[in-house]
């Protein structure tokens, strides 16, 4: 399985655009994506936990103060905050409770990252589905941003709906209707939501609606 890389990102992108109007949109605009790669470990996956239904820049402010208090994010740190420190970091009760459970996971090896990072797509999202807190969108969004694997499309990522809507014209799908229609990228679903998620980023820093 070759990973999405940013060697291969930009001709992937093009390789979509010549078969997909909408795409071949982004790219005319905006050229290639970005890569957003990001580094595996519990530190992303902490920081996926505390994206999910809120802004990327609230999620980042909190990660951000958790990293200022105790350094690199481990899960022994984790484990070792107060409930009463994880609150002043900006964690919601239900998020400190989901990184506690992450944490506590990793160290007493009921979970083993790295080995997760072997398995194949389906078997590494099951393994990650096991922890309370991580659901379809949170183990798609690590698989295609940390492990880089080529043909992921995130579940229910409001985003990418809202771009597929103003790219193609079409209502806005449901995320079991995106993930259909989706089905058109394989094998590089991953591609196509990194242009798609170009083009929301791009549309909305133009101030376009």
């Amino acid at each position: 399985m070759r990973l999405i890389d940013r060697g291969n990102l930009p001709r992937i992108a093009r390789k979509l655009a010549k078969n997909d109007q909408h795409l071949a949109k982004v790219v005319k605009l905006y050229g290639p994506p970005p890569l957003w790669q990001r580094e595996p470990g519990f530190a992303t996956i902490l920081q996926i936990i505390l994206e999910q239904q809120v802004s990327l820049a609230s999620a980042k402010a909190c990660f951000d103060k958790l990293t200022t208090r105790v350094g690199a994010v481990t899960p022994e740190k984790l484990l070792l905050s107060t409930d009463p420190q994880l609150k002043a970091d900006g964690f919601s009760r239900q998020k400190a409770a989901y990184a506690r459970q992450l944490a506590d996971a990793i160290v007493n090896n009921h979970i083993d990252l790295d080995v997760i990072s072997s398995k194949a797509d389906h078997e590494a999202a099951r393994e990650l589905m096991k922890l309370k807190g991580i659901g379809q969108w949170t183990s798609d969004i690590y698989l295609l941003m940390a492990l880089g694997r080529p043909d992921v499309m995130p579940k229910g990522d409001i985003a990418l709906h809202a771009a597929w809507h103003k790219l193609s014209g079409d209502p806005r799908p449901t995320a079991s209707e995106f993930i259909e229609i989706a089905k058109r990228w394989r094998p590089y679903r991953s591609v196509a939501a990194r242009l798609l998620w170009h083009y929301y980023l791009s549309e909305r820093r133009n101030g376009s609606k």
